[in-house]
């Protein structure tokens, strides 16, 4: 498909997908604007034909597409396990980020099992909970200087595990 193909195809259903996407946010209730999921699929629809794609249907495969990216972004949001009639449903998360988030909390257990407790729970209050070194300081009744000698080390021992392992 040429560039002009393309623009020519693209204006000619432009306004279909705008009206799916549109219907699918009222649906769910989504924040996302219609014309950036259109936009979207457009451009997946020209990576596809760049690429050598057999498009035989050029709308019935933007329309697909369109659906996919409301799909997945509808997954996205949904990320927690929703109650629906009584059973536990597990919900948005793709395969390969669940493999991904288990990948990484298992690396964490092990890189933060070869700290003290103490370094352990202030890296942990810095980088997850986003706590500055005065608020660690003051829920943990610790002073800031020994806070900071600490998270230092145990940077450098996690530093050094990764070294090992890569």
């Amino acid at each position: 498909m040429t560039r002009d193909e393309f623009e020519h195809t693209c204006s000619t259903i432009q306004g279909d997908l705008i009206a799916l996407a549109r219907r699918f946010r009222r649906a769910v209730g989504g924040p996302e604007e219609a014309e950036d999921i259109v936009q979207e699929a457009l451009i997946v629809l020209w990576k596809l034909s760049e690429r050598g794609y057999p498009v035989r249907d050029c709308k019935a495969l933007a329309i697909k597409i369109t659906k996919n990216i409301c799909l997945a972004r509808l997954r996205k949001r949904n990320a927690e396990i929703l109650p629906i009639d009584g059973l536990q449903i597990e919900g948005g998360l793709s395969a390969e980020e669940r493999v991904e988030t288990t990948d990484n909390q298992r690396i964490k257990e092990s890189v933060y099992g070869q700290l003290s407790k103490s370094q352990a729970e202030y890296l942990t209050l810095r980088s997850e909970d986003g706590l500055s070194l005065d608020q660690i300081a003051e829920k943990t009744g610790k002073p800031k200087s020994s806070i900071k000698v600490l998270m230092s080390i145990a940077r450098k021992k996690i530093w050094e595990q990764l070294k090992k392992k890569l």
